[in-house]
Protein backbone atom coordinates (compact mmCIF):
# COMPACT_ATOMS: atom_id res chain seq x y z
CA UNK A 1 0.00 0.00 0.00
CA UNK A 2 1.14 3.50 -0.60
CA UNK A 3 2.15 6.06 1.85
CA UNK A 4 -0.49 8.13 0.13
CA UNK A 5 -3.07 5.57 0.75
CA UNK A 6 -2.12 4.36 4.23
CA UNK A 7 -2.52 7.99 4.96
CA UNK A 8 -5.98 8.15 3.35
CA UNK A 9 -6.83 5.29 5.60
CA UNK A 10 -5.99 6.24 8.71
CA UNK A 11 -7.89 9.97 8.00
CA UNK A 12 -11.48 7.78 7.61
CA UNK A 13 -10.61 6.02 10.57
CA UNK A 14 -10.93 9.22 12.55
CA UNK A 15 -14.36 9.92 14.31
CA UNK A 16 -14.72 13.31 15.30
CA UNK A 17 -17.86 14.34 17.47
CA UNK A 18 -20.74 15.90 15.90
CA UNK A 19 -20.14 20.14 17.02
CA UNK A 20 -23.11 22.67 16.59
CA UNK A 21 -22.35 25.67 14.21
CA UNK A 22 -21.66 28.91 16.05
CA UNK A 23 -24.11 31.62 16.82
CA UNK A 24 -23.52 34.56 15.08
CA UNK A 25 -25.30 36.90 17.30
CA UNK A 26 -23.51 39.84 16.15
CA UNK A 27 -25.44 42.90 15.30
CA UNK A 28 -24.90 44.28 11.74
CA UNK A 29 -24.73 47.60 10.84
CA UNK A 30 -28.00 48.71 8.41
CA UNK A 31 -27.22 52.48 8.50
CA UNK A 32 -26.52 53.50 4.91
CA UNK A 33 -25.71 50.12 2.91
CA UNK A 34 -25.00 52.23 0.06
CA UNK A 35 -22.58 54.11 1.84
CA UNK A 36 -20.72 50.97 3.27
CA UNK A 37 -20.76 49.25 0.17
CA UNK A 38 -18.95 52.08 -1.77
CA UNK A 39 -16.74 52.49 0.50
CA UNK A 40 -15.97 48.63 0.66
CA UNK A 41 -15.87 48.32 -3.38
CA UNK A 42 -13.15 51.33 -3.38
CA UNK A 43 -11.15 49.85 -0.41
CA UNK A 44 -10.89 46.32 -2.92
CA UNK A 45 -9.97 48.55 -6.08
CA UNK A 46 -13.46 48.37 -7.41
CA UNK A 47 -15.68 51.64 -8.45
CA UNK A 48 -19.48 52.67 -8.04
CA UNK A 49 -21.55 54.30 -10.10
CA UNK A 50 -25.27 55.20 -8.69
CA UNK A 51 -27.76 55.16 -11.72
CA UNK A 52 -31.46 56.05 -11.67
CA UNK A 53 -31.98 53.97 -15.01
CA UNK A 54 -30.87 51.21 -16.98
CA UNK A 55 -30.04 54.20 -19.59
CA UNK A 56 -27.58 55.76 -17.71
CA UNK A 57 -25.96 51.79 -17.92
CA UNK A 58 -26.48 51.93 -21.89
CA UNK A 59 -24.64 55.63 -22.01
CA UNK A 60 -21.40 53.86 -20.46
CA UNK A 61 -21.68 51.07 -22.97
CA UNK A 62 -21.79 53.52 -25.69
CA UNK A 63 -18.93 55.16 -24.46
CA UNK A 64 -16.50 51.84 -24.24
CA UNK A 65 -17.60 51.33 -27.65
CA UNK A 66 -16.76 54.58 -29.11
CA UNK A 67 -13.66 53.92 -27.60
CA UNK A 68 -13.28 51.09 -29.64
CA UNK A 69 -13.89 48.09 -27.29
CA UNK A 70 -15.32 44.62 -27.43
CA UNK A 71 -18.79 45.26 -25.14
CA UNK A 72 -20.45 41.93 -24.54
CA UNK A 73 -23.47 43.05 -22.46
CA UNK A 74 -25.58 40.18 -20.74
CA UNK A 75 -28.58 42.13 -19.23
CA UNK A 76 -31.91 42.03 -21.41
CA UNK A 77 -32.35 45.60 -23.17
CA UNK A 78 -28.69 46.49 -23.00
CA UNK A 79 -26.76 46.38 -26.06
CA UNK A 80 -22.88 46.15 -26.75
CA UNK A 81 -21.31 45.31 -29.47
CA UNK A 82 -20.40 41.81 -29.32
CA UNK A 83 -22.65 39.07 -28.82
CA UNK A 84 -22.16 35.68 -26.59
CA UNK A 85 -20.40 32.93 -28.33
CA UNK A 86 -21.31 29.76 -28.27
CA UNK A 87 -17.99 28.31 -27.17
CA UNK A 88 -16.94 30.38 -23.92
CA UNK A 89 -13.03 30.37 -25.41
CA UNK A 90 -14.70 32.60 -28.21
CA UNK A 91 -14.44 35.51 -25.71
CA UNK A 92 -11.22 35.43 -24.90
CA UNK A 93 -10.93 39.28 -26.72
CA UNK A 94 -13.85 40.66 -25.00
CA UNK A 95 -12.92 44.16 -23.59
CA UNK A 96 -16.59 44.70 -21.25
CA UNK A 97 -18.37 41.97 -19.96
CA UNK A 98 -21.86 43.58 -18.59
CA UNK A 99 -23.70 40.87 -15.91
CA UNK A 100 -26.15 41.22 -13.31
CA UNK A 101 -25.86 40.61 -9.56
CA UNK A 102 -28.04 38.95 -7.75
CA UNK A 103 -26.99 41.07 -4.31
CA UNK A 104 -24.18 43.02 -3.42
CA UNK A 105 -22.16 42.71 0.55
CA UNK A 106 -21.43 46.08 2.20
CA UNK A 107 -18.66 44.52 4.58
CA UNK A 108 -16.31 43.60 1.45
CA UNK A 109 -17.55 45.02 -1.66
CA UNK A 110 -18.75 41.77 -3.30
CA UNK A 111 -21.82 40.84 -5.48
CA UNK A 112 -23.09 37.62 -6.42
CA UNK A 113 -23.06 36.54 -9.56
CA UNK A 114 -24.94 33.59 -11.08
CA UNK A 115 -24.11 31.75 -13.96
CA UNK A 116 -27.75 32.04 -15.11
CA UNK A 117 -26.68 35.62 -15.36
CA UNK A 118 -23.45 35.04 -17.25
CA UNK A 119 -24.55 33.03 -20.09
CA UNK A 120 -20.93 31.39 -20.05
CA UNK A 121 -18.95 30.14 -16.49
CA UNK A 122 -16.19 32.12 -17.69
CA UNK A 123 -17.83 35.53 -18.91
CA UNK A 124 -17.00 37.36 -15.76
CA UNK A 125 -13.48 36.05 -15.45
CA UNK A 126 -12.10 36.41 -19.00
CA UNK A 127 -12.93 40.04 -19.54
CA UNK A 128 -10.87 43.02 -19.55
CA UNK A 129 -13.10 44.82 -17.50
CA UNK A 130 -16.28 43.54 -15.59
CA UNK A 131 -18.95 45.56 -14.75
CA UNK A 132 -22.29 45.06 -12.42
CA UNK A 133 -25.68 46.22 -11.83
CA UNK A 134 -27.32 45.53 -8.54
CA UNK A 135 -30.32 47.07 -7.07
CA UNK A 136 -30.02 49.48 -4.37
CA UNK A 137 -32.15 47.82 -1.91
CA UNK A 138 -30.80 44.47 -2.48
CA UNK A 139 -27.64 45.14 -0.33
CA UNK A 140 -27.09 42.66 2.85
CA UNK A 141 -24.80 44.57 5.64
CA UNK A 142 -22.78 40.99 5.66
CA UNK A 143 -22.01 37.83 4.37
CA UNK A 144 -23.69 36.01 7.60
CA UNK A 145 -27.10 37.58 6.28
CA UNK A 146 -26.24 37.63 2.46
CA UNK A 147 -25.30 33.56 2.28
CA UNK A 148 -28.76 33.16 2.96
CA UNK A 149 -30.01 34.42 0.20
CA UNK A 150 -28.17 32.36 -2.22
CA UNK A 151 -30.27 30.44 -4.70
CA UNK A 152 -28.65 27.87 -6.85
CA UNK A 153 -30.35 24.78 -8.66
CA UNK A 154 -28.31 21.50 -8.11
CA UNK A 155 -24.93 21.23 -10.69
CA UNK A 156 -25.01 25.56 -11.54
CA UNK A 157 -22.63 28.11 -10.22
CA UNK A 158 -22.40 30.99 -8.37
CA UNK A 159 -19.71 33.48 -7.14
CA UNK A 160 -18.61 36.21 -4.88
CA UNK A 161 -17.08 38.83 -6.97
CA UNK A 162 -15.03 41.88 -4.89
CA UNK A 163 -13.20 44.42 -7.49
CA UNK A 164 -10.66 43.43 -9.81
CA UNK A 165 -8.37 40.35 -9.67
CA UNK A 166 -5.56 40.71 -7.77
CA UNK A 167 -2.71 38.71 -6.16
CA UNK A 168 0.61 39.25 -4.23
CA UNK A 169 1.59 35.59 -4.46
CA UNK A 170 5.18 36.08 -6.27
CA UNK A 171 7.35 38.19 -4.17
CA UNK A 172 4.80 40.12 -2.52
CA UNK A 173 4.05 42.23 -5.11
CA UNK A 174 0.26 43.34 -5.95
CA UNK A 175 -0.66 42.48 -9.78
CA UNK A 176 -3.97 43.53 -10.57
CA UNK A 177 -5.72 41.42 -13.25
CA UNK A 178 -3.74 38.04 -12.66
CA UNK A 179 -6.53 35.37 -12.49
CA UNK A 180 -9.82 37.76 -13.96
CA UNK A 181 -10.70 41.06 -14.51
CA UNK A 182 -8.11 44.08 -14.41
CA UNK A 183 -10.98 46.46 -13.50
CA UNK A 184 -14.68 46.20 -11.87
CA UNK A 185 -17.58 48.79 -11.98
CA UNK A 186 -20.86 48.06 -9.71
CA UNK A 187 -23.95 50.08 -11.04
CA UNK A 188 -26.17 50.48 -8.36
CA UNK A 189 -29.90 50.83 -9.69
CA UNK A 190 -31.61 53.17 -7.23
Amino acid sequence: MSSRNQILEALGQIELPNQPMPVIDVAANTEDLPGQYEASLAKVGGSLIRVSSLEEVQVYLNDRIAEGGQVLSLIDGLTGNRELNERAHDLKDVDHTLVNAEFAVAENGAVFIKDTATGHRVAPYITEHLAAVVKADAIYPTMHQAAPAIDLAPGSHGAFVAGPSKTADIEQSLVIGAHGACSMTVFLLS
